[in-house]
């Protein structure tokens, strides 16, 4: 009997206590009825603390310390405090590198379909980057929707397309073009798919060159905006749009 591969991650997360309660209520809820996960989790309980004993860690021996310290070049020049003005270059050049990171990582409203394109991709790359994928981690379309009341004032379709080989793997929230917007996670193989989401302008969806080799897909339904980035391929991206749109 086998855990299920969706949930290995989550389970090492409540293991470690990395989960807020929404994902640790989901997970408890999930092990009272899977048997397989259950064993999964009580095995990886046994090797922490197989792994805690103290019996197996090592200590150096004094002599190796002190054949280290004796393979050591002695070093008789007395250290120097840094100078004021040392002081003063690096407190200037904290400053600089501040300014730039907020420069940088800060969006700007109102950003022409250029400036969202690459916040999307931004936000994409940060995710995966950062650790910071999910805020909510399920394959549960109705968890993962209700999770989003009262965070956002509208609100977006997370239909699960494992079916049609999109598994859906939770979702979070994110800021773009001067707002809070949702993020719909999904899984293709072993690419990441993120869809933002939010109402939708005026203006009909058009192409939009992705920076930095990403890929980006956008379109309308029921007055939202939907926009996909991941490094998938462009056929991969439409079938997940197309999947997406047939879904209700």
């Amino acid at each position: 009997m086998t855990a299920c591969p969706d949930r290995i991650m989550l389970l090492h997360a409540l293991l470690d206590d990395e989960l807020d309660a929404v994902n640790a209520a989901v997970c408890e809820a999930h092990l009272r009825n899977c048997a397989g996960c259950t064993a999964e989790l009580d095995r990886l309980r046994a090797v922490r603390t197989t792994l805690e004993d103290p019996a197996l860690r090592y200590t150096a021996p004094a002599s190796l310390h002190a054949s280290i310290d004796a393979a050591l070049p002695a070093n008789d020049d007395p250290v120097r405090p840094p100078s004021r003005f040392a002081w003063a270059s690096a407190g200037a050049g904290m400053a600089a590198a501040a300014a730039l990171l907020l420069t940088v990582a800060l969006p700007h409203p109102q950003a022409n379909d250029g400036d969202v394109a690459q916040q999307l991709v931004s936000g994409h790359v940060r995710s995966l980057l950062a650790n910071h994928l999910v805020d909510v981690v399920t394959s549960d379309q109705h968890v993962v929707k209700p999770w989003f009341n009262g965070r956002i004032d509208f609100s977006p379709a997370t239909p699960d397309l494992k079916a049609q080989g999109f598994p859906l793997v939770g979702g979070r929230l994110d800021y773009i073009a001067g707002r809070v917007v949702p993020a719909i996670v999904y899984h293709r193989r072993l690419h990441t798919i993120n869809l933002f989401a939010w109402p939708a302008g005026t203006a009909s969806p058009t192409a939009t060159a992705a920076p930095d080799g990403y890929h980006l897909r956008h379109w309308q339904r029921d007055g939202l905006d939907y926009w996909a980035v991941s490094d998938v391929g462009e056929g991969d991206l439409a079938a997940f749009e197309q999947a997406f749109n047939a879904a209700r």
